[in-house]
């Protein structure tokens, strides 16, 4: 079993980035690899192509110091570290084929002391799934000693770099040497604790964390479409619930998203449909929470349009999946301002997103949507709907009144 002294992250994103980032921090020699040219020219200039607090800093320190550098070729490493996207096809079902893509592309580079770790969120067997790939690109390496491990991130966009070396750390590994080899490359940098297990284990844990979140998102939303119904302020029904020493309600939004909570639950629901009836109606509830937030403002629409007889200007603030960050993700928000563009053709819709440059391509060609900025938003708007608690939008309640306020987050309450 040989010393790991270089690895290869392959998939430069949110997750991949920070991790070559912070292993070429702790000594070890890395190089990136991604599909995006943006992506390569920015790392080998010691740029950062997207916001993530900390991460620029540790990026231009490993390239000025030879430790980190990027290209679209997998090279030879003692170790290489799968981090590419893994979406849906079609009905929730998982798609591997980056998983696959980024296996034939290392393969040919193995010789058979390798340690090759998947770090993608996946299915159970996605790991297993990957050695078979390399295996068929390579049966010569089948009897030579590959090792694979799985370790899932579960790190807090906007707190990555701190959470990177604080967070404990599950550890699956094809085999027991697996697993203690990726646990001594993850101790490089990760002050948690490490705890080992199998592939199919660790693949499981990172789903049901998520899913259990999902869940409990789930109830606080159905919760709030119950108080509507029934004319009771959800934000102070929860309050006072939480007053119970063994009760936790989570806060109800416009949705889930994210590349985790809003996707994870699928992979389970898709590996046991007939069993998982729990997480199916919790991913159910909270995908359907937006067209519910539509539907509000639908029934402003229709108070502005009895008082002033035109169509009402609508403003959507915030586009991101959570506060405070630019990761636009499987984000309710951004789906919830592209529908109100569709169904509300008439209006125009003034989106606000004070962490990206431009409006998302999901919104490009759509005639009634404006990119402004929150002030003109708020002040032109006949209905102001805050999709984000963005801490920029904090101050913003006391701009709003005499307007039809629909507040999804509870942050001008």
């Amino acid at each position: 079993m040989s010393e790991i002294q270089s690895v290869a992250v392959i998939g430069l994103g949110y997750i991949g980035l920070p991790t070559a980032a912070i292993l070429a921090e702790n000594g070890v020699k890395v190089h990136g690899v991604d599909v995006s040219d943006r992506t390569v020219d920015a790392v080998n200039e010691g740029r950062v192509p997207f916001v993530e607090p900390d991460l620029a800093d540790f990026v231009k320190r490993a390239v000025d110091k030879d430790m980190l550098s990027a290209s679209k070729e997998t090279p030879k490493a003692d170790a290489y570290i799968v981090a590419v996207p893994t979406p849906f096809k079609g009905d929730h079902v998982p798609d591997l084929s980056y998983i696959e893509a980024a296996a034939r592309g290392l393969a040919p580079q193995l010789t058979g002391d390798e340690l090759v770790i998947l770090e993608s969120t996946s299915p159970p067997g996605a790991t297993e799934h990957m050695a078979e790939v390399i295996y068929a690109e390579r049966p010569d390496l089948r009897e030579a000693g590959l090792d694979f491990a799985h370790c899932p991130e579960r790190v807090l966009p906007g707190r990555v770099m701190v959470e990177l070396v604080t967070n404990d750390r599950i550890v699956g590994g094809s085999t027991p040497e697996a697993a203690q080899r990726t646990e001594a490359l993850y101790r490089t940098f990760c002050k948690g604790e490490i705890l080992l297990t199998d592939c199919r284990t660790a693949e499981m844990a990172k789903l049901v964390e998520n899913s259990f979140r999902d869940v409990n998102i789930a109830f606080a939303n159905e919760l709030s479409v119950i108080c509507s119904e029934q004319g009771i302020d959800v934000w102070e029904l929860i309050e006072l619930a939480n007053h119970h020493p063994r009760v936790n309600i989570l806060q109800p939004g416009p949705g889930v998203g994210g590349h985790c909570i809003a996707v994870d639950p699928w992979f389970i629901v898709d590996a046991a449909p007939q069993s998982a009836r729990i997480i199916r109606a919790a991913r159910e509830i909270n995908d359907a929470k937006p067209q519910w937030v539509i539907d509000q403002v639908k029934a402003a629409a229709f108070d502005v349009q009895q008082e002033t007889g035109r169509a009402p200007v609508v403003a959507a603030l915030g586009l991101a999946f959570k506060p405070n960050i630019d990761d636009l993700r499987e984000s309710p928000a951004l789906n919830i301002a592209h529908d109100l563009a569709d169904q509300f053709s008439g209006s125009e819709v003034l989106v606000v997103e004070p962490h990206v440059e431009e409006l998302p391509v999901k919104l490009e060609g759509k005639p009634n949507i404006r990119f402004v900025s929150a002030e003109e938003a708020v002040e032109k708007a006949d209905i102001v709907l805050l999709l984000v608690d963005h801490d920029a939008f904090a101050d913003l309640g006391s701009e709003v009144e005499g307007k039809h306020v629909i507040d999804t987050r509870g942050q001008w309450r």
